[in-house]
């Protein structure tokens, strides 16, 4: 007994190893019983044709939104979770071919607008992107991130042309003048800087923050100093501001208040608005709300699941984007997602009503 207890005492608590050959069959194995609705869901969603845009069920149990249709859902048609870390920013391109997004893994994505493939990765940050945009007069595209850069991509070369060093702290945000060569950015050092976009030199370093600016736009006269989130109409001559509770609506160029919208509780990180006059706040737990623009009633709020694997905290809407045509909705989302979204054109008064009370919104006289 002795010798026995001896001849293996030195494999006491000890399991014998496994060969490449078990692991890739365990993993195997293991891929198949756990996920096999998803990769089902995955090769149906390949057979499909590339102009064919998938909707998004409100009620999914398995969480696997992306790729299941559901006919009862009113919005939402494709969604490209490709990215490791959360999507920050999203912008389209002018022609309405393709949009580029950046997250927090670093890498800033090009991709396909009509069917969500991934065209292309640009790689150069060292540290998450928080935003991006293409120029409407050059080849290029811009993207600044939390490793103080701010860089200037050429498309046709696919690569770095020039760098825009200045900033002390992360880099938030990014504008591009509508019809000048400047670039205006914002960082956690308390400054916006507008830049010469070719010389690459610095004209102007704007301080008086005392924190984190989050938010930068420009337009073709008369720049507007930054909130938490802005957005432009794109054919009144007014703007919206958006804070931690409510959204403002102001007039040109004065800065005249008009009017105050009021019911998004939440902290409100990005707006836009297209040419029918719809407003749309994203907010930090996930929920995106609908305004009419001239009334400033809500007619429609979307509370999108989290991608299967998220906790609920990866719930945040970072970035909002319409395409050129204003029919289609693309977010960044925290739970690593690209969601984009569409009007449902079968919608009628009687499958979608609305609780419209005019009296409400009467302006009043004091």
């Amino acid at each position: 007994m002795k010798r026995a207890h001896d001849m293996f005492l030195f494999d006491d608590d000890t399991f014998p190893e496994n060969s490449e050959k078990d692991e890739k069959i365990w993993r195997n194995t293991k891929i198949r019983s756990c996920f096999s609705h998803v990769i089902k869901a995955v090769e149906e969603s390949k057979r499909r044709k590339a102009d064919e845009l998938l909707r998004l069920p409100k009620n999914n149990k398995e969480g696997i939104a992306a790729i299941v249709a559901n006919e009862n859902s009113p919005l939402a048609i494709t969604d490209g979770s490709r990215h490791t870390g959360w999507v920050r920013a999203v912008d389209v391109e002018p022609n309405n071919e393709w949009f580029v997004s950046g997250g927090a893994d670093r890498i800033v994505k090009i991709w396909d607008l009509a069917s969500g493939q991934l065209r292309l990765s640009l790689t150069g940050h060292i540290s998450a992107v928080r935003a991006v945009k293409v120029s409407p007069r050059h080849p290029y595209l811009f993207s600044a991130g939390e490793d103080k850069q701010v860089k200037c991509w050429d498309l046709e070369q696919n690569k770095v042309v020039r760098h825009y060093h200045g900033h002390l702290s992360a880099v938030q945000d990014l504008a591009l003048h509508p019809t000048l060569d400047i670039l205006v950015t914002c960082a956690r050092d308390s400054t916006a800087r507008v830049w010469d976009m070719r010389t690459k030199a610095q004209i102007f370093c704007l301080s008086g923050h005392r924190d984190t600016v989050a938010s930068v736009v420009c337009q073709s006269s008369n720049p507007q100093k930054s909130v938490r989130s802005l957005a432009l109409h794109p054919t009144l001559n007014m703007f919206a501001s958006g804070s931690t509770d409510n959204i403002k609506l102001w007039k040109l160029p004065n800065g005249d208040f008009m009017q105050n919208l009021s019911g998004h509780n939440t902290m409100i990180n990005s707006m836009v608005i297209n040419e029918d006059g719809v407003l749309v706040s994203g907010g930090d737990v996930g929920t995106m709300q609908f305004w009419d623009f001239k009334s400033g009633f809500c007619f429609q709020k979307e509370h999108p699941p989290p991608q299967p694997g998220s906790i609920d905290s990866e719930r945040g809407i970072f970035a909002l984007c319409f395409d050129k045509s204003g029919s289609r909705l693309i977010t960044a989302e925290a739970d690593k997602s690209i969601k984009m979204w569409k009007e449902d054109l079968d919608a009628t008064e009687e499958s979608h009503p609305l609780m419209w009370r005019p009296e409400i919104l009467k302006k009043q006289r004091f």
